[in-house]
């Protein structure tokens, strides 16, 4: 019995991984861009809280020198890295003053080990905490250029030059569209701090770190910069419109855009005859929302009749939502068909609690693909499953396999029945 069982599951376990195989292809490798250079911006809080020491016996600034000093040795040759200070220069009681002290210590570009590793030796626990300010400042430093753009915020309390808000701050960096991310590390485990440099990470899609020993310090500063030397993908900032008539024309590419609660985004793409449009959006909440969402992605006409829809829900369990669609355009025997011109909704159901700022809209990433389309399909109904007729055939032909070698298995479990 024993055998006999252990035999079943084998022919079963071969059977699924036959499925998979078939039903999954492995993907083909994606073609290599030459990339821009990546930019790094690391900003050093260096306010007077920095001389607590409270880090493995020494202070705060010792240990964010230390490192310094170790990411500088191992950053890549090709990323170039910038410093920028916040409270380092004023001492004074001058709320004004003090929330104009961000300064750049190191100039974004190639990276002289030397120079930056003497730059930071020099700094100083001194005056506020201007966090606002210096993201504005590392923004503008960054500016310009298509390749990966990334600010690496240390810091030890919140932000002392309110009412300008460093998480809003941040929210409208991101608005900007200009694909710049920001991480943050806290170098206390307080909730007020935390919450603060969470929100500034989560409105760019950046990350927030808690961290309380020199070694992780090294080690969590390190990953990020090596991480912008990764090759991405950058999204293309674009507006859409409110209605399709103005909308821009997209090609194929990944997009970011804003779109305000109660308020739908249009765009438009031109697909070709035996072509097919693949599409999807993802919507995120980068600010306190009420439970209970929604996004649609709508591709209509241009004279407004829907062609198909892709819609999700949420509960307010995730921070981001996402769906997709796809459109095949049957083949024409007229080899100067024109490309039909596709028109994109993008629409999220989304809601403010009282108090939360409704501005600028909350972001959203639009994926847009048209590539050729199925051979042999005459309308789009047939089209329907995609490549489901694939997953649908094998597992016919899986389902005929698996009744044969389970009818020999129970003629040969009879036939051992009876001769014992």
């Amino acid at each position: 019995m024993i055998r006999r069982q252990r035999l079943a599951v084998g022919v079963c376990a071969l059977l699924a991984a036959l499925t998979a195989g078939l039903a999954f292809p492995a993907a083909a490798s994606a073609d290599e861009t030459e990339q821009a250079a990546p930019k790094v911006e690391l900003v050093l809080d260096v306010s007077g809280s920095m001389r607590t020491r409270d880090i493995d016996g020494g202070t705060r600034m010792a240990a964010a020198k230390q490192a310094f000093d170790d990411v500088l040795d191992a950053t890549p040759q090709d990323v170039e890295l910038g410093i920028r200070t916040l409270g380092a220069n004023y001492p004074g009681n001058d709320r004004k003053e003090g929330c104009k002290d961000t300064a750049r210590l190191y100039p974004v570009g190639p990276l002289d080990r030397t120079d930056a590793k003497t730059a930071v030796a020099t700094l100083q626990p001194t005056g506020w905490t201007p966090i606002g300010p210096a993201l504005l400042k590392a923004a503008d430093d960054l500016k310009g250029g298509s390749g990966t753009r990334r600010i690496v915020l240390i810091s030890d309390g919140e932000d002392t030059c309110q009412p300008l808000d460093p998480c809003e701050v941040a929210r409208e960096i991101a608005a900007k569209g200009i694909g710049l991310t920001i991480d943050t590390l806290g170098l206390v485990p307080d909730s007020k701090t935390r919450d603060q440099l969470s929100c500034i990470a989560d409105a760019t899609g950046g990350t927030y770190t808690s961290v309380q020993h020199k070694e992780e310090l090294t080690d969590r500063v390190g990953q990020l910069v090596h991480r912008a030397a990764d090759p991405v993908v950058t999204p293309v900032a674009t507006t859409g419109a409110g209605q399709c008539a103005s909308a821009p024309t997209l090609k194929s590419g990944l997009y970011t855009d804003r779109a305000a609660f109660g308020q739908q985004r249009w765009y438009k793409v031109d697909v070709q005859p035996g072509q097919e449009l693949r599409a999807s959006v993802s919507v995120a909440d980068d600010r306190a929302v009420n439970p209970s969402y929604g996004v649609l992605l709508r591709a209509v006409t241009l004279k407004g009749r829907e062609i198909v829809r892709g819609e999700a829900a949420g509960t307010g369990r995730t921070d981001m939502i996402s769906t997709g669609l796809r459109y095949p355009k049957p083949s024409s025997d007229d080899d100067n068909a024109p490309a039909e011109t596709v028109c994109l909704e993008v629409a999220h159901s989304f809601s403010a609690p009282a108090g939360v700022k409704t501005t600028p809209g909350l972001p959203l990433e639009l994926t847009v693909d048209v590539v050729n389309g199925p051979h042999q399909a005459h309308d789009v109904a047939s089209f329907g499953l995609g490549r489901g007729w694939w997953l649908l055939g094998t597992l016919v032909l899986v389902g005929f396999v698996a009744g044969v070698v389970w009818g020999w298995l129970s003629r040969w479990r009879i036939a051992i029945w009876r001769t014992n």
